[in-house]
């Protein structure tokens, strides 16, 4: 029988051995657990709020309150859905405008109450329609990304799966990004690329590596400040990864919250 060490060594080689379509492709896995599942497994007593009060709730964007390792937080995630019927009410991921602003209007209260805010996101990108379009998609996310530069309490982001061009960036203006290691981020989906930048969709492994966009990339351009180990989703990931992210909001709760927002500002410009 083989030790647990050559174990965890011969399964670290073979993520080596992944090409970023290979994670791609992981990234958009069905059995991956959603944000529902993150929130479920780190988020005790949670409160679902609804509606952008504005127009209408977003199944899409699950956002609430509760408490994580007895610190009350915001938080919020984009939703893909499990089965079909799940997938089909979540739009698959794809939030609406009225999500974003639901997001945001969840921010604000945080701040209001001095919760620091989790985002979970996964997502291929925000919702494709002209009704997304006549209710303002761009202008939402632009609100969210100039608000959660200024806002005055702690934002961690944690990519769990897929994280598509603006509609990940909606809510991931945030202090600090975590991703999964099987996880992507990136400006455009590598069908996309190949499609407009090479005209050949058959082109999508080479797309899926020039983009960088698979963790260890992200890692080393600095747009992620963590990679975590997905460790089979086991219940002792969501345990480490809660306590990670309660030590995490510990840490930055200290800081005064114009040095804060400073700091946060500053890790975009120095991109």
């Amino acid at each position: 029988m083989a030790s647990k060490s050559s174990n965890a060594k011969q399964s670290a080689e073979e993520k080596k051995e992944l090409t970023p379509y290979d994670i791609v492709c992981m990234s958009r896995d069905k059995n991956r657990p959603t944000a529902v599942k993150y929130i479920r497994n780190m988020i005790d007593g949670f409160i679902e709020l609804k509606g952008d009060r504005g127009f209408a709730d977003d199944p899409a964007i699950v956002g609430g309150i509760g408490k994580i390792c007895g610190m009350p937080v915001t938080v919020i995630g984009i939703e893909k859905g499990v089965d079909t019927a799940d997938k089909i009410k979540h739009n698959f991921g794809g939030a609406a405008p009225e999500g974003y602003r639901k997001a945001l209007r969840l921010m604000r209260q945080a701040e209001k109450f001095h919760r620091p805010v989790l985002n979970i996101v996964d997502t291929s990108g925000a919702m494709c329609g002209i009704g997304a379009e006549e209710r303002g998609e761009a202008e939402a996310i632009a609100v969210n990304l100039r608000d959660m530069a200024g806002l005055k309490t702690p934002i961690l982001s944690l990519f769990i799966g897929e994280g598509g061009s603006g509609g990940a960036l909606g809510l991931a203006v945030a202090d600090e990004v975590w991703i999964t290691e099987t996880s992507t981020y990136s400006v455009i989906s590598p069908e996309g690329c190949a499609s407009i930048l090479y005209k050949d969709p058959s082109k999508v492994r080479e797309a899926a590596k020039e983009l960088k966009m698979t963790a260890p990339d992200l890692l080393l351009k600095g747009a992620v400040e963590r990679v975590l180990s997905e460790d089979g989703f086991s219940d002792a990931y969501f345990e480490s990864l809660k306590r990670e992210v309660y030590e995490f909001f510990v840490r930055k709760s200290e800081i005064p919250t114009d040095e804060l927002v400073d700091a946060r500002y500053s890790r975009f410009r120095s991109f």
